[in-house]
C-alpha cells in the first residue's frame, strides 16, 4: 500500500487512527445490519438476501473507500499475482471437492442446503452475489486495513467476524470457517487480490448446495 500521512481521531484522549477506526466500525454495522435485516422475502429468500448483501458487504465499503479517498486498488479489488491466484484456486478446489462431496451427505447439511435447483445460472448469480462482496468486506475492506496496521496476524484476526456469520449454518461448517476463512485470507494476502478467494468460495458454496440437493 502507498504511504499517507496518518489522520488521527482524539477521542476523550483516545487517539485513534482514523482510517482504520472507520473501517473497523462501518464492518461491524454492516454485519449488525445485515443480521437483523429481513431479507427472507418475495418468491426467491437466497436471492434477496444476496442482493442486500452485495449492497451491505460490496456497495457500502466501497463507497466508504471512495470517501476516505482511498484506492480500492490497495483493499484486493485487482488481479494480483494471477499465475499464484489460478494455481492455487485448481489445485485448493480439488481438494476441497472429495471433502464437500462426504459432508453434504450429513443430515444438517442437507436440510440446511438442499433444494429445488430448477434454474443452475440463477443459482450461480445468487451465491455470487452472496460470496463475492463478502470477499471483499472480509477479506479486502477489513483484512488488508488490518495487515498494514498490525502485519500478517490481520489474516486471522479478519476472519473471526467471517466465521460468526457461519453460526445459523450446521455446526461443522462453522468450526470448519476458522480455517477455511484464513485460507481465504491467505490467498488474497498471497496474491493482493480477493479475486480467488472469491472464486474459490464461490465453487465450494455452488457444489455443496448441489450435492446436497442431489442428497435429498
Amino acid at each position: 500500500m502507498r504511504e499517507r500521512p496518518e489522520r488521527v481521531i482524539n477521542l476523550a484522549g483516545l487517539r485513534l487512527p482514523l482510517l482504520d477506526t472507520v473501517i473497523i466500525a462501518v464492518t461491524t454495522v454492516v454485519l449488525l445490519t445485515d443480521h437483523y435485516a429481513d431479507a427472507a422475502r418475495g418468491p426467491d429468500p437466497a436471492l434477496a438476501q444476496a442482493i442486500d448483501r452485495a449492497f451491505l458487504y460490496g456497495v457500502v465499503p466501497l463507497a466508504v473507500l471512495l470517501l476516505l479517498r482511498e484506492r480500492p486498488f490497495d483493499y484486493g479489488l485487482r488481479l494480483g499475482s494471477w499465475r499464484v491466484g489460478i494455481a492455487l484456486t485448481i489445485g485448493l478446489a480439488l481438494v476441497a471437492t472429495p471433502l464437500i462431496l462426504v459432508v453434504s451427505r450429513l443430515p444438517d447439511f442437507a436440510a440446511y442446503y438442499g433444494r429445488d435447483i430448477v434454474d443452475p445460472v440463477r443459482l450461480l448469480v445468487t451465491n455470487a452475489l452472496d460470496v463475492g462482496p463478502a470477499e471483499f468486506l472480509f477479506r479486502g475492506f477489513l483484512m488488508f486495513t488490518l495487515v498494514r496496521r498490525a502485519g500478517p496476524i490481520g489474516v486471522v484476526v479478519a476472519t473471526f467476524p467471517f466465521v460468526f456469520t457461519h453460526l445459523a449454518k450446521p455446526a461443522l461448517e462453522t468450526y470448519s470457517t476458522l480455517l477455511g476463512g484464513t485460507l481465504f485470507g491467505w490467498m488474497a494476502w498471497r496474491t493482493g487480490s480477493v479475486l480467488y478467494a472469491f472464486l474459490l468460495h464461490l465453487y465450494i458454496l455452488t457444489l455443496i448446495v448441489v450435492a446436497a440437493s442431489a442428497t435429498g
